[in-house]
């Protein structure tokens, strides 16, 4: 049979041929081409017919066939992703025998006497909810404590930020992250290290730089004060203009004009494959009209002959 004589794994749609081999080396590439088209329309038809071999079960939308498990081992495309590698935390919560507890995503508030989230807007022990922070024995007299409760998280975020990018540059050099992630990783700086921070810059990397933060407002520098001695940038850039966002005084007017020319760009893009009939009748029908007036008035202008008029005589009265 058909079906003996290949090897189908319908589980992957695949099917071969182990008993083929060329007689002959096939002198040309039109040959070659040729004989491999006949041999894979055969392994076509051999995985259709075992397709249509398979139980079928009707259903309203259709026939319905389940496809057998694979039973050829494909290669990966790529190799198996590497573990990821612990943090720093992680090594130390391991090493103290720390385990990780799951908290609640509400707790009480003793400020408020109400149950609120413990992260995100509103949270338990907001800094906002707190009207009264008590002195310690440590503050310094004329110290703000509100002003050292956000430096003190600043701080905090601040060495959070700094960690968490010491743990990615150190999970890409051991590529322990996807390659997308991996590329961008390398080229983060780490705040605090020397190794990262460039030596020396150019002169036109900082006019680049200097020239990216003057137009990072939202006027694009327009209107921004400018510094003694401060020169003009040489690469300013375009901008998008947009219409104002309320409707004021000729908004409409700008708008028509906006959509005309727009219309009048994509029409002259397509001019070529577009043939209006009735405007090219109608500037025909122009054309001619014109030019039947033109010949009027070249008419009128010219001096006509004009016939004698005959002399009529009144009978006189005889007395």
């Amino acid at each position: 049979m058909e079906l003996e004589k290949y090897q189908i794994d319908l589980g992957n749609l695949m099917a071969f041929d182990a008993t083929h081999h060329f007689d002959s080396i096939p002198s040309s590439r039109e040959e070659l081409t040729k004989v491999c088209l006949e041999k894979g329309t055969e392994l076509v038809q051999a995985i259709a017919n075992a397709l249509f071999a398979l139980p079928a079960t009707e259903d309203r939308d259709g026939t319905i066939v389940h496809f057998p498990q694979p039973t050829t081992k494909l290669p990966r495309e790529k190799h198996f992703p590497k573990p990821k590698l612990p943090t720093k935390w992680e090594l130390f919560a391991k090493m103290k025998g720390i385990t990780k507890r799951k908290k609640g995503k509400r707790a009480f508030d003793e400020q408020t006497g109400t149950w609120k989230r413990t992260h995100g807007y509103d949270r338990v022990n907001d800094d906002k909810d707190i009207p009264i922070i008590e002195a310690k024995l440590s503050d310094e007299p004329g110290e703000n404590p509100f002003s050292k409760r956000k430096d003190e998280k600043k701080k905090r975020i601040e060495k959070q930020e700094k960690n968490r990018l010491q743990n990615l540059k150190q999970a890409a050099k051991a590529g322990a992250l996807p390659s997308h992630i991996q590329l961008a990783a390398t080229a983060w700086p780490i705040t605090g290290t020397r190794a990262d921070v460039p030596t020396k810059s150019s002169k036109e990397e900082l006019e680049k730089v200097a020239g990216m933060a003057a137009t990072a407002t939202a006027s694009g520098g327009k209107f921004d004060r400018k510094l003694p001695g401060e020169k003009p940038l040489k690469h300013t850039g375009k901008h998008r203009k947009f219409l104002p966002v309320v409707e004021g005084k000729g908004m409409s007017s700008q708008e028509q004009e906006q959509t005309a020319k727009i219309l009048e760009q994509l029409m002259t893009k397509s001019s070529n494959n577009i043939l209006d009939v009735n405007k090219a009748v109608t500037m025909f029908n122009v054309k001619k009209e014109r030019k039947r007036r033109m010949e009027k008035e070249s008419q009128r202008s010219s001096p006509s002959k004009l016939k004698p008029k005959k002399s009529l005589k009144k009978p006189s009265k005889k007395h």
